[in-house]
């Protein structure tokens, strides 16, 4: 079997377990997309290893496209996407998308991965704990020029390290008392943006560094892109079906359980 072919075997089965955790913690999947296929790129000799992180992370971005959209779909289905709030969420998370995808090559990679991994870390903890609480304490929405800019920062953030942004923006819409189903399902929607306008970005930026012809849209790895959509489009719904049904203590551990290990994998990998 040509390399070429192990790659898209191996982001096939990567894609299946991305959609699904796509659709049960709208997370979008970048989190566990951009180190795997760092791992993939490198172990197949694609690129060369200061390359990989670059496109596995606008790689990651473009494959959260579709998985969103298919995600964000079926929980529309469900009623999960609070449609008052997402229209000033996606203003935010679109803006800071776009920003961060033109000045992600021009960032120090090794100080995102740091701050990006404390702070997953410390929301990871905080969710944890609050899972375990009886009595939440409520807390209002804030007004909607407050919270577009809350979700520019996540939004910007997110498209920087190749995430959908549920990692970032699912903690803050549950911290100021949002139903936990409705951020989740907010967050599939808010994915589409993010790695829309991320990956304009990416593409943009990275047009003079790789060539069509080798399989590059910028930054981005269209064999690995096909590998991974052409199964998690198909299991994102299940995982946001299992949204619906699983407790949501249980949701919010299993959420702060993954970001704890993907936290952990970004600091010291």
């Amino acid at each position: 079997m040509s390399e070429l072919m192990l790659l898209i075997l191996y982001c096939a089965i990567l894609g299946s377990g991305v959609g699904f955790l796509a659709g049960l913690l709208g997370i979008g999947g970048g989190l566990v997309i951009v180190p795997i296929l760092s791992s993939i790129l490198l172990y197949l000799a694609i690129l060369p290893a200061e390359q990989v992180v670059i496109v596995a992370i606008a790689t990651s971005l473009a494959s959260i496209l579709f998985t969103s959209t298919s995600s964000a779909i079926a929980h529309h289905k469900n009623g999960n996407v609070p449609w008052e709030l997402a229209p000033w969420i996606m203003t935010g998370v679109a803006f800071g998308a776009l920003i961060s995808g033109f000045l992600a090559a021009l960032l120090p990679e090794a100080t995102v991965r740091i701050v990006f991994a404390v702070s997953v870390t410390l929301i990871a903890l905080k969710m944890f704990l609050s899972s375990k609480s009886d009595s939440p304490v409520e807390r209002k929405m804030p007004n909607k020029g407050l919270l577009t800019f809350f979700t520019t920062i996540t939004g910007g953030l997110s498209a920087m390290i190749g995430i959908g942004g549920g990692a970032l923006l699912v903690p803050l819409l549950t911290f100021f008392s949002l139903d936990m189903k409705k951020a989740i399902g907010c967050a599939s929607a808010c994915g589409i943006v993010i790695a829309l306008f991320g990956s304009i970005g990416y593409i943009s930026s990275g047009s003079s560094h790789f060539a069509l012809e080798d399989g590059f849209a910028g930054f981005v790895y269209l064999p690995a892109l096909f590998g991974i959509i052409c199964t998690s489009w198909f299991t994102a719904p299940l995982g946001a079906k299992a949204t619906h049904h699983l407790p949501v203590p249980m949701i919010k551990k299993i959420f702060a359980v993954l970001l704890l290990v993907m936290a952990a994998n970004m600091m010291f990998n």
